[in-house]
């Protein structure tokens, strides 16, 4: 298979980036698009040039690393996929892929396609945790919780923070992935004592981030490889509200 590649390249974060083009032969249907990024790259270093700079780790879609705007869309055109693991299979002979860094005004662009995504661990550092002492663990029935309940945690837990419901956004928001960061923790009885103090902190250090406000379009649900659910934005709205209507009344 042979394709035309439109990759952006920057230098640095200071510096203005524009799309380079590539041409790139013998990609079988089976590769993964970052192994057929790393034959382009092993080429271009072969050849004396400058490789492209990429985020990647697991390569199981797992770590949430491998954030590529492919072709307009946030880790490629597969639904409920990560960019490592869409494989060329979807593309045929011939044909030209465009391929971006996540963007947003709060994800400043590191080198080439690699973004700064600080901005999410200062949201988990501002309250997306447990602090209060647990004491000796408790037996796993001790504690009983709701199969809804448990489920719906679960499904919050999947988000890898990738940032994907961010460049999907046209107005750049974080609203899905602060709302999976809280809601795992506010379904679960371990999570109730901090839930105030956590939804203000959580969400006022997103406002604080430059990133937008949810706006219904559904972007983010589309896009995300976890296929979270908005309804968890909903569930974050009115923790936020309850939280900021008692700020005062309630010690936590």
């Amino acid at each position: 298979m042979k394709l035309k590649l439109h990759v952006w390249r920057q230098k640095d974060a200071n510096s203005a980036g524009k799309m380079v083009s590539y041409d790139v032969d013998g990609i079988e249907e089976e590769m993964s698009f970052l192994e057929m990024l790393d034959i382009l790259n092993e080429r271009l270093t072969l050849a004396g040039e400058e490789m492209i700079a990429f985020d990647h780790d697991c390569r199981e879609g797992i770590c949430g690393m491998c954030s590529l705007t492919i072709d307009g869309i946030p880790h490629g055109p597969w639904d409920a996929t990560t960019t490592c693991q869409l494989h060329m299979r979807a593309y045929k002979n011939g044909d030209e892929i465009y391929i971006e860094p996540f963007r947003a005004k709060a994800f400043n662009v590191v080198r080439d396609l690699i973004t700064d995504r600080g901005s999410f661990d200062r949201i988990i550092g501002a309250g997306g945790y447990i602090t209060l002492r647990t004491g000796q663990a408790q037996d796993a029935n001790a504690l009983p919780i709701g199969k809804e309940a448990a489920d719906l945690a679960m499904d919050a837990a999947a988000c890898i923070g990738c940032g994907a419901c961010v460049a999907a956004c046209p107005n750049s928001a974080a609203m899905l992935f602060t709302s999976a960061k809280m809601g795992q923790l506010a379904l679960l009885p371990q999570g109730q004592p901090e839930r105030n103090r956590r939804a203000i902190g959580m969400v006022d250090q997103m406002d604080a981030e430059g990133f937008g406000a949810c706006t219904n379009h559904y972007e983010c649900e589309s896009a995300c490889p976890k296929s979270i659910s908005v309804k968890f934005i909903s569930r974050m709205n009115r923790d936020y509200m309850k939280a900021k209507m008692t700020e005062g009344k309630v010690t936590v």
